[in-house]
């Protein structure tokens, strides 16, 4: 891999240049730290890259800022196995605790729980009956962590979003509603 400059609307930044025998012509990848990737195919010389930059100053430059001004809420895989490890013990506490408070009520039955890191979901319930939850229910302020449980605890007996489903849930959580806006905001969902 090569360091190489160029300017682009009179701002001079550095790139990673990397040949690659298979690539069939020019790659762009910018990655959260704002760095820029160039890959492109040997037979492809610098004047034509420089070129494929030039005409994508604009989008470049937008995503370099984009990330750098954003970089705090990147989380690298390590930053995120660390914080897995660090909170899904507190996760198993605080699930099993809120199960069997929210069960005493409802009484079903239920198998496996377990805490996992999921990226898109807040928590699961298989046909099986196994409750998956997100580590990330420890750090969240306790309404919104019963509202999962409680949706999970839910799915056991109706395995749907119907009106069924929803009135089971309000006999807990009446104001489940503005919960969920809350959560939608952070960018995770409900299975």
């Amino acid at each position: 891999m090569l360091k190489k400059t160029i300017k682009l609307n009179s701002t001079t930044i550095e790139y990673n240049l990397k040949v690659n025998r298979k690539s069939k012509g020019i790659r762009l990848t910018i990655h959260t730290d704002g760095c820029l990737y160039v890959t492109v195919s040997r037979y492809i010389p610098q004047f034509i890259i420089n070129r494929f930059l030039v005409n994508k100053s604009d989008w470049i430059l937008n995503k370099i800022e984009y990330f750098i001004k954003n970089n705090k809420n990147f989380k690298t895989k390590k930053q995120e196995k660390e914080e897995y490890d660090k909170y899904k013990n507190e996760a198993l506490i605080l699930v099993k605790e809120r199960l069997e408070y929210y069960n005493k009520f409802f009484n079903y039955k239920y198998n496996k729980v377990s805490i996992k890191n999921q990226k898109t979901r807040w928590g699961s319930c298989s046909r099986k009956g196994n409750l998956n939850f997100n580590y990330k229910l420890a750090l969240l302020p306790s309404d919104q962590a019963d509202y999962i449980i409680v949706h999970e605890l839910c799915h056991l007996k109706e395995f749907n979003h119907s009106q069924e489903f929803w009135s089971l849930v309000a006999l807990q959580i009446p104001l489940y509603k503005e919960i969920r806006l809350k959560l939608k905001k952070e960018g995770l969902d409900l299975g």
